[in-house]
């Protein structure tokens, strides 16, 4: 038999919860979990489901699911559209106001390779970085809304 931890041949094997999973470990391995007999009974802690049993006559643990949420990737992707010039205004503001990028990466609690990446304009910054950006520096950096109607 081969245990399923270290994947050592072994002559017997023995079953072992470690951390929620029951495996069937050599001797080696079982002393890292505890010890599941062959007919485990349910943990205290764990609710059996309410209502009628299922067809193979155990009870059933009733374990919370969690749910999967759709997401739409429009939204994810951002709403603002930076000027053309934008990674220029960044590295403008910043000399403006005698600040290394060490500097300006600790004020908006990133690294100083970001920073240097957005000056570059190698980098386009999430929305919530542009809005720190602006805030901090006191610059412009979405581009102006046209005025004239949608075509």
């Amino acid at each position: 038999m081969l245990c399923e931890m270290c994947g050592k041949d072994v002559v017997a094997t023995s079953r072992v919860r470690i951390e929620g999973s029951v495996l069937a470990l050599c001797p080696d391995c079982a002393r890292f979990g505890q010890p599941v007999d062959p007919s485990p009974a349910p943990p205290a802690s764990i609710a059996p489901a309410r209502g009628p049993a299922p067809l193979g006559g155990g009870a059933r643990l009733v374990a919370p699911r969690r749910r999967l949420e759709e997401r739409d990737l429009y939204t994810e992707i951002g709403e603002l559209e930076l000027a053309p010039d934008w990674a220029k205004r960044v590295r403008q503001a910043r000399e403006a106001r005698n600040w290394k990028p060490e500097d300006l990466g600790k004020k908006l609690n990133e690294k100083k390779s970001i920073v240097l990446k957005i000056e570059s304009g190698s980098f386009h910054p999430p929305d919530e970085l542009v809005r720190k950006l602006e805030h901090l520096l006191k610059i412009r950096l979405r581009a102006e809304e046209p005025t004239g109607t949608p075509a």
